[in-house]
């Protein structure tokens, strides 16, 4: 599927999303404020970043037991996952500054967690926020493996019955495979689709980018250690493993409740490549937000608790979120469109295995609306 050839159909309740914009465009003139960070996402900045490197500074500098050496790469693997949802994300999206250079500056700061910034924004930014959940363009709906299923519209296999038991441990296995594998098969595949270009950087600096900025991350998180950490060599590998897999997990149980779940369309174009929905409803359908009263959790995994608004806006910083979904929610409202949220991180969790389920005991899984 060619996503050039995609468009999502006018005349479909295209007014919503007018409304809102204009709705949220006077809620930041009202309020005289700007739509990037403030100081308070500066310090949660700061904040993740001393959560990821402290930790390293004590292994390559302290004596320590293995408990001791563990328990830091733990801590590791939630700033890591920290850095990722509360940084680099906004970044990425050009939503922590209105300076598109400090933004190219932050969004790099994926090479310390193992990541490529480029194939991140084609990931996330053009084909997932575009396509949300339109099978054989979101790349997040379609995982390199085949026994997991996260769309109706691929195909359904005997062990997706246990899904729902085992996707969970190869959601711990995200930030390794990206270091690891993800990274190169995405710039070959990005390059046939023509998107690296649009990045603004030919196929031989990318390459060239992501081969130094792995080596970089491996110097500075497995040769430091095995050279200066105290813990025998395999306690080192043990560690980094440990802090790839809370990192991966995190990150898996933040984003996949927020679309696999029993609430979403999964939408699929026509022949001519025509989506039968506007944009902006079409996210309604395919997004649920959660745990919407848990302030301090929203704060950790920077506001992707609120995924119907960060994709409606997501060039907007997460730290306005919690406002806007009052707009957000009464606009929908008025419009007579569905506003999904579930009022807990765990109720959440729960439906999404409730989908993952669905995905392996049906060939179409019902959607619920």
């Amino acid at each position: 599927m060619l996503y050039k050839n995609i468009t999502f159909e006018k005349g479909h309740n295209e007014e919503f999303y007018k409304v809102l914009r204009q709705r949220v465009n006077q809620y930041f003139k009202s309020k005289n404020i700007s739509r990037n960070a403030n100081f308070s996402m500066v310090i949660k900045s700061i904040f993740m970043l001393t959560l990821y490197i402290t930790p390293l500074v004590f292994l390559l500098t302290c004596e320590l037991n293995v408990w001791q050496t563990l328990g830091l790469w733990l801590v590791m693997g939630f700033g890591m996952a920290g850095i990722g949802l509360s940084i680099m994300h906004d970044a990425n999206h050009g939503a922590y500054s209105k300076n598109e250079k400090i933004n190219g500056i932050i969004g790099k700061v994926m090479i310390i967690i193992g990541g490529n910034h480029t194939n991140w924004k084609i990931q996330h930014n053009v084909l997932h926020h575009t396509y949300t959940n339109i099978t054989g363009l979101d790349e997040d709906i379609n995982p390199p493996a085949s026994f997991l299923r996260f769309s109706p519209n691929t195909p359904r296999i005997p062990i997706h019955r246990f899904q729902y038991l085992y996707a969970w441990f190869f959601y711990g296995l995200m930030t390794l495979v990206w270091f690891v594998n993800k990274d190169y098969s995405q710039a070959n595949r990005y390059k046939k689709m023509g998107l690296i270009e649009t990045q603004g950087i030919t196929y031989a600096q990318h390459m060239t980018f992501i081969i130094v900025s792995k080596v970089i991350f491996a110097f500075i998180f497995l040769a430091l250690p095995f050279w200066l950490a105290t813990a025998p060599w395999y306690i080192t590998i043990i560690g980094f493993l440990l802090m790839q897999f809370v990192s991966g997990l995190t990150l898996g149980a933040i984003f996949q409740p927020a679309h696999v779940v029993p609430t979403s369309n999964y939408p699929m174009p026509d022949d001519s490549g025509n989506v039968h929905a506007d944009w902006a409803v079409s996210q309604l359908y395919n997004t649920a937000n959660f745990a919407p009263k848990a302030p301090l959790f929203s704060w950790y995994v920077g506001g992707l608790n609120y995924q119907v608004e960060h994709h409606l806006f997501p060039n907007i910083c997460h730290v306005h979120y919690k406002k806007l979904s009052k707009i957000v929610s009464q606009t929908a409202h008025e419009f007579k469109l569905p506003y999904y949220s579930n009022k807990t991180f765990l109720s959440a969790l729960v439906e999404h295995t409730k989908m993952l389920k669905q995905l392996g005991r049906y060939d179409n899984a019902p959607a619920i609306h």
